[in-house]
């Protein structure tokens, strides 16, 4: 656990030595959410790499050295967040929900759920998701839609990067298997 609080400060606070627009892009972030929206963002990030900034609630879709779309974000709750590097995985529309253990734990209710919630506009990933992996095996994070967006702009989640259905459908859209995230 706090290896995990650790690393997840670490990331925070190297966050803008190492990427110069999170700082401008933070600025930006201030005012009250109005969905996606292109802005300066400085980077030595290839195009189409994906950068998540945990602490701003915003996640940066690299478009050049000097621009990104920044799209809001609800993130991990304390306690369940995580950061590090990974490259999505797979890829899906109106995904399957399968509550962790863990999840099914902390909330008996969910037990009904155990072998799978079908995708729909009830399910929790929302209308697409995509799935993050480390060296080959599944993160079990993931970037996906929600049913709840009221809580972009929060750390609402069990770990997971919410968006907006039609701002994650946009993401899907444009990014392939295999693209760099970035969670800091």
């Amino acid at each position: 656990m706090h290896r995990r609080l650790f690393l997840s400060a670490l990331a925070s606070s190297l966050g803008a030595a190492a990427f110069p627009g999170l700082a401008e892009a933070a600025k930006q972030n201030r005012q009250r959410y109005r969905g996606a929206e292109v802005v300066y963002f400085e980077s030595y990030e290839q195009p189409g790499t994906i950068i998540v900034d945990t602490g701003k609630r915003a996640l940066f879709y690299i478009l050049s050295e000097s621009e990104a779309i920044r799209y809001g974000v609800a993130v991990g709750k304390e306690g369940f967040s995580w950061a590090g590097i990974a490259k999505i995985g797979r890829k899906t529309e109106w995904p399957r929900w399968t509550p962790p253990a863990s999840m099914i734990k902390r909330k008996p209710e969910l037990a009904k759920f155990a072998n799978g919630m079908p995708g729909g506009p009830n399910n929790p990933l929302g209308a697409r998701a995509l799935y993050l992996f480390d060296n080959g095996r599944d993160t079990l994070f993931r970037i996906h839609g929600t049913n709840e967006p009221q809580s972009i702009g929060t750390a609402a989640s069990s770990g997971c990067i919410r968006m907006l259905n039609e701002e994650v459908t946009e993401l899907y859209e444009r990014v392939p298997v295999g693209a760099k995230v970035i969670v800091l």
